[in-house]
């Protein structure tokens, strides 16, 4: 039994230590009586100021690992919401049409992480923010989508517009 309670104990840490990106949690909600609980994060793009996306995912709790038996992994469940929070400063970021990630973080010891990549619209002048699960066994049609217009709003390329939007 101190086994399973010390391969718990490392899971939790490593699910804990995979997340990779700018967040940081604003708000936990409690779902049920076994504490499990939607967290909500902001997430910062790290080529996009003035950009902030909120990303709401279920965490799982002691309890339900316990009662369901598998201790490694979170559902692939998310919602994710984009605003403009001020001035748009646009780095260097992808223009392809498969953007680039810019959030990730492990949603069970190995196989699942929950992303947010970024892909740029030159057609429609916007960026898409997609929050998506990547499951190297099944995959996952789960998924979340915000867009920020930029016709509109005050609009800086530090690196100069790309080909596409010029």
């Amino acid at each position: 039994m101190h086994r399973l309670a010390a391969l718990a104990v490392t899971a939790t840490v490593a699910l804990t230590l995979a997340a990779c990106g700018d967040s940081r949690e604003v708000g936990s909600v409690g779902v049920d009586w076994t504490g499990n609980d939607i967290s909500i994060d902001a997430v910062a793009d790290p080529e996009v100021d003035g950009v902030v996306c909120h990303l709401a995912y279920f965490n799982r709790s002691f309890i339900d690992r316990l009662q369901q038996g598998n201790w490694f992994e979170d559902p692939s469940y998310s919602a994710l919401d984009c605003t403009v929070t001020g001035p748009i400063t646009i780095g260097d970021i992808a223009t392809r049409s498969g953007g680039e990630e810019i959030f990730r973080e492990g949603r069970s010891l190995i196989w699942k992480s929950l992303r947010v990549s970024r892909i740029y619209d030159a057609a429609n002048d916007s960026l898409i923010y997609l929050a998506h699960a990547r499951e190297i066994q099944q995959g996952s049609g789960k998924m979340s989508l915000s867009v920020i217009p930029l016709s509109g709003e005050q609009v800086t390329w530090s690196n100069g517009a790309p080909a596409a939007a010029r």
